[in-house]
């Protein structure tokens, strides 16, 4: 079975092949920096880590851009508010991008590019518009972009112009000709820090001193990076209008090429049925999450469920992904020693395997088959079987730490002292004093911890 990814583009599922044999180009909109990323940014991001990391799986090379926005209103707000430069709100903001979502092991990409390192192919895409007729000079000093000379607008969509045009409250046109039209330049204002504006003429075009609009700028950064078309362009559910039909409008309209084959939405995450945004204040960021609970965890209820279908965020749900997590790891504990080797996608569990992830990236269905093989590895305890749940596992960036260190994980006592209770528990055994035993074993439940008994000893683990 080949690769089938749903296409936002066509509303159905396609069978995928890239444009180049052998070699995949991604693009996707990534984060705009002001402030620590929330667990539904990380979401985006591990649904895409997912996305190449099984590209790469199915032996394919992958170039994949993910871009930082440097630029934008909200982080020009902020950095005047603490009183410090764009650059350098931006440098430290990335920075603790990169430490929260490196916990979660989402994989860098192949390039990071940021906005403000673009500016001047973003004035070359905005003239080429110009000279189409496709943007124009208003009153107010911006540079906008006239929707309805474009044909294909609303394709992705799948909105039309008067469908927009009737769900329009009141029309605030700031210098547009419709208002339908957005900005590709803004034009400085007074009010604006120095470091907010740069100076086209300097760049060699007439458009003032200012800067880019917001869906420019992925119009630039992708086709620099990919080339005019590329395989797959991907983001959350709430880019798809009216981003991403910008994107495609700007470069499609300068190019006459489609600007990417495959578009790829992930769903939203949800806290009370809601979707998790900064605007609505019902957000975690990823450093709260991951005081509470352990990375491998956050990372498995990310991943558990498929990548288009809304997430629900609690405390309960997580709770529920480390106890499932849990079941893996203690089948990798039976067997110390699996062996590790390259995956044979003919065995039976490893094709059941990839044909879940070749339909549109199934990890329901994958996560389903790592416990039925798990189920197998507690039966048998055979290594192959534990070695191929272990690279199964890595597949999606999962069971790739020591089984015992995990189911460990979280204890209110150190190692040192549970041993300690262990030798002491034993020594009551071995003298018949059940009652001390059996106190020992209920004090330490108390405290989380469950002690297992077998042929070869004792070891423990933490409970939920």
């Amino acid at each position: 079975m080949s690769l089938r990814i749903y296409n936002t583009l066509s509303r159905a599922s396609e069978p995928f092949s890239p444009l180049e044999a052998g070699h995949v180009r991604m693009y996707v909109c990534g984060m705009t920096i002001y402030d620590l990323c929330h667990i539904g940014h990380a979401r985006m991001m591990m649904a895409f880590d997912v996305v190449q990391r099984w590209l790469k799986s199915s032996g394919y090379r992958v170039t994949y851009v993910r871009n930082i926005t440097d630029i934008d209103d909200k982080i020009i707000k902020r950095a005047v508010e603490r009183g410090i430069t764009i650059r350098a709100l931006t440098d430290e903001m990335i920075a603790a991008m990169h430490q929260d979502i490196g916990k979660l092991g989402i994989e860098p990409p192949t390039l990071e590019p940021r906005a403000t390192e673009y500016v001047p192919q973003m004035l070359s895409l905005i003239s080429q518009l110009e000279s189409k007729g496709l943007a124009y000079k208003s009153s107010s000093g911006d540079v906008n972009y006239a929707v309805r000379k474009f044909p294909g607008y609303g394709k992705l969509s799948g909105k039309s112009l008067d469908e927009l045009r009737a769900g329009e409250r009141v029309a605030v046109l700031d210098g547009k000709d419709d208002p339908l039209d957005f900005v590709l330049w803004k034009a400085a204002k007074e009010s604006e820090p120095d470091d907010a504006k740069w100076d086209s003429a300097a760049l060699g075009h007439d458009f003032g001193k200012g800067r880019p609009g917001w869906h420019i700028e992925c119009s630039a950064m992708s086709c620099q990076a990919l080339g005019d078309t590329f395989d797959i362009h991907g983001g959350g559910a709430d880019l798809q209008f009216p981003h991403h039909e910008n994107e495609i409008a700007q470069s499609e309209g300068a190019t006459g090429k489609p600007l990417a084959r495959f578009w790829v939405h992930n769903g939203f995450v949800r806290v009370d049925n809601e979707k998790m945004s900064k605007s609505l204040g019902n957000f975690f960021t990823i450093r709260e999450v991951l005081a509470k609970y352990d990375a491998e965890t956050v990372r498995f209820f990310l991943i558990r469920t498929h990548y288009r279908t809304a997430l629900n965020y609690s405390d309960v749900h997580l709770d529920d992904a480390r106890t499932a997590l849990k079941r893996l790891y203690t089948a990798l504990e039976l067997v110390p020693a699996p062996k590790l080797e390259v995956i044979d996608w003919s065995q039976p569990f490893a094709a059941r395997f990839k044909a879940a992830m070749d339909e549109d990236f199934g990890t329901p269905e994958a996560v389903a088959v790592l416990f039925d093989l798990a189920t197998e590895v507690n039966k048998t305890k055979s290594e192959e079987l534990a070695g191929l749940l272990k690279a199964l596992g890595a597949c999606l960036g999962l069971l790739q730490g020591d089984p015992k260190g995990f189911l460990q994980n979280g204890a209110t006592l150190d190692e040192a002292a549970i041993g300690a209770l262990i030798a002491q528990r034993a020594a009551a055994k071995a003298t018949r004093d059940f009652a001390l035993a059996d106190s020992i074993r209920k004090d330490l439940l108390a405290q989380g911890i469950v002690l297992k008994d077998s042929a070869t000893g004792t070891t423990w683990e933490v409970v939920s």
